[in-house]
C-alpha cells in the first residue's frame, strides 16, 4: 500500500491528513501545541487514536517513542556510528530491530528488518515538493509504519536544526 504524508506534518500544532494510493483520507496526524515535548498522535479516519509519538525527555541521544495505549512499542534513535549514510536504529517493543538508511534531509530512505524491507519512503516520482510516499506491504501494521517514519522525520529535522 502506497500512502502520501505531507513533508510539514512534524511542525507542532499542525494536523495532517495521511492518504492512501486512493486518495482517501487514511489516518490523521495530530501535533500537539503546548506539551513539554514535541508530541503527535496517529489517529484513524474516525479520530481514534492508534499511536502517541513523542521525544524521550531524557536520553543519551535524541530518542522519539512510539507508544500505543500508554506502553511503548518501539524506540527510534539515530545510531551513532555511520560511515557514508545516516542510520537510524527502530527497537520494537517485541525484541524485534529494524534500521533506516538512506537520506532522509530528502526523504529517500528504506526501512529494513530481518524479514527484509519494511518501507520504502521517497518523493523521488512526486511534483509537490512538500509530499512524499511510504510504500509499505500489505501483511505489515501499516499504522506502525507510519508512526515509526514520522519518528525518524522529525529526528532528521532535529539534526538539520543543530
Amino acid at each position: 500500500m502506497r500512502y502520501q504524508v505531507k513533508d510539514r506534518i512534524i511542525a507542532i500544532g499542525d494536523d495532517s491528513w495521511i492518504e492512501d494510493e486512493q486518495g482517501r483520507n487514511a489516518f490523521l496526524l495530530d501535533g500537539k501545541a503546548l506539551r513539554l515535548r514535541q508530541t503527535y498522535e496517529l489517529r484513524e479516519s474516525d479520530g481514534r487514536t492508534l499511536f502517541v509519538i513523542k521525544k524521550k525527555v531524557v536520553a543519551v541521544r535524541e530518542t522519539m517513542i512510539v507508544e500505543r495505549d500508554g506502553d511503548t512499542v518501539a524506540s527510534v534513535h539515530k545510531k551513532i556510528l555511520h560511515l557514508i549514510h545516516d542510520r537510524f536504529a527502530i527497537e520494537l517493543h517485541d525484541g524485534t530491530e529494524w534500521t533506516a538508511k538512506g537520506d532522509f534531509l530528502d526523504k529517500e530512505y528504506e526501512i529494513e528488518g530481518e524479514r527484509g524491507r519494511i518501507a520504502s519512503i521517497s518523493r523521488k516520482w512526486l511534483r509537490l515538493r512538500d509530499t512524499y510516499t511510504v510504500d509499505i506491504p500489505d501483511d505489515l501494521d501499516h499504522s506502525l509504519v507510519l508512526a515509526v517514519s514520522v519518528a525518524i522525520d522529525n529526528l532528521a529535522e532535529i539534526g538539520r536544526d543543530h
